[in-house]
């Protein structure tokens, strides 16, 4: 069998975070921090994901015994002393909570849109004896600013997108415009399975398979959450010779009679594979056919390339109006693409096109490492910091001085997230968890989830966040 990584449970943290037990003053309680975007690309951050990571890392018993004996080892020889590491504290913890840890953390629900500066998580420790559990546990929980990130830029480019539909075409093809061709593209099987099930959120399209399996076990996907289509790629063009490229394509089409089926277009030379191939030798069997056939281009500038697929279609298979005045192919062709595909080029692209009279009804894109890839954590700037502490049974709040410097400033005091009823939010510092507003939800306490939530429930969430409609009624700019 295949090996897999395990890593001790113990160690799942920032080395220098195994030392930081004996760095709080002595009469430290409670450890309290947060969770927020720092302001980046966007103005919201769509939050996700964290679900997984608790279910993966902290729910139920999380060590053992052999675990700690295991790290205690492992980081004398790390450190090169006994000091660093907090044996007595980690068998304390064992014996007392069984290898639960005792934490609390509070979040906003999965799917809601907050705006940058907002507290989106806290997190404290509930047994006095162990405040240095807290930002131990930061190193993972950090780790969620990969789907929130992900999340977002996928629902931002829904609404690009969605507004394009309700200006030019037909709305109900949006769930299946941007489709995650990321799997390969990505460093790990883990990242892939979280990002694309980020991604799945705002749409229904992926090759990321890893995701499917992510969101049925972490999600209750219980019906399939992500769909996709028989498609070529350059090797099984290629493979046919450049004198039987047609009949690669035609092999394609008479092996799939009925549905979707995409065929990769520029092996050789685009234009001849758009306007001679599809548009004369395979004519008939493309308009006979009992579905669409997606062309898809795979090199060159987009705008340029995809100009010049739209033409050569209309001159080889015509195209009509739709109700709107938009002009729109023949029902059996569609165009994806899936080269050079990020935020700023589906812009340009969507700009483009529909400038020229087209229907966002025609074409959808392909997104692979710019969606899943192609971000980092300083991308919305995400930081866990420490906002107060409870010492000998007195708070205090805790922050970084802004004289340092003023974009990592961090507010203090123990923080909730206040809406206003109309999708504004403020956070406040407050000693009273229920306070009027606060949504903040207690989804993990002393090794148990508290609150399990669905992709379904995700979905419907982030979708009463959709701006698009509104957007669609802004006057065109030049």
């Amino acid at each position: 069998m295949p090996q897999q990584l395990r890593v001790n449970p113990i160690i799942g943290t920032d080395s220098y975070k195994i030392t930081h037990w004996w760095q709080y003053p002595p009469d430290a309680e409670i450890i309290y921090s947060h969770l927020m975007s720092r302001g980046g690309f966007w103005k919201n951050t769509l939050f996700n994901g964290l679900q997984g990571i608790l279910l993966q890392f902290f729910v139920g018993q999380v060590f053992t015994k052999e675990d700690v004996e295991d790290a205690r080892k492992k980081m004398f020889a790390h450190f090169g002393n006994d000091k660093a590491f907090n044996y007595a504290g980690w068998m304390r913890l064992l014996e007392k909570h069984g290898g639960k840890l005792p934490l609390k953390i509070r979040a906003v629900a999965e799917g809601t849109l907050v705006p940058v500066k907002n507290c989106l998580m806290t997190i404290e420790n509930t047994d006095p004896e162990f405040p240095w559990l807290t930002n131990w546990a930061e190193t993972r929980l950090m780790q969620v600013w990969y789907p929130i990130t992900v999340g977002t830029l996928s629902f931002e480019i829904k609404q690009v997108i969605g507004k394009d539909l309700v200006r030019t075409g037909d709305p109900s093809l949006l769930p299946f415009k941007l489709h995650d061709f990321g799997y390969r593209g990505v460093s790990s099987e883990l990242s892939a399975a979280i990002g694309g099930a980020a991604h799945l959120i705002n749409f229904m399209g992926t090759d990321t398979l890893a995701a499917i399996e992510y969101l049925q076990q972490f999600y209750g996907a219980d019906e399939m959450p992500g769909f996709s289509i028989p498609a070529m790629e350059h090797s099984t063009v290629t493979s046919w010779g450049k004198e039987h490229e047609a009949d690669s394509y035609a092999n394609m089409l008479d092996r799939s009679p009925d549905g979707l089926v995409a065929c990769v277009i520029d092996s050789y030379d685009t234009h001849n594979a758009v306007a001679e191939i599809f548009g004369n030798q395979l004519r008939e069997k493309v308009l006979r056919r009992n579905g669409k056939l997606v062309l898809r281009p795979d090199s060159g500038d987009p705008v340029v390339v995809m100009e010049d697929i739209f033409n050569a279609v209309a001159e080889k298979f015509g195209f009509e109006a739709n109700t709107k005045g938009w002009k729109v192919l023949p029902k059996q062709i569609r165009v994806i693409q899936g080269d050079g595909v990020n935020y700023q080029n589906i812009l340009r692209i969507n700009s483009a096109l529909t400038r020229a009279g087209w229907s966002m009804d025609n074409w959808g894109y392909g997104m692979g490492g710019a969606l899943l890839q192609q971000l980092n954590r300083d991308t919305m700037r995400f930081a866990i910091k420490c906002s107060a502490i409870r010492r000998n049974g007195v708070w205090q709040e805790v922050h970084k001085s802004p004289k340092t410097d003023l974009t990592k400033a961090s507010i203090g005091g123990r923080l909730n997230l206040i809406a206003n009823g109309h999708g504004e939010y403020v956070t406040i510092a407050s000693n009273e968890e229920m306070a009027y507003g606060n949504v903040l939800r207690s989804v993990f306490e002393d090794g148990e989830l508290k609150i399990r939530t669905t992709l379904k429930e995700v979905r419907e969430l982030a979708a009463t966040f959709d701006r698009y409609n509104e957007e669609a009624l802004e006057p065109l700019t030049p």
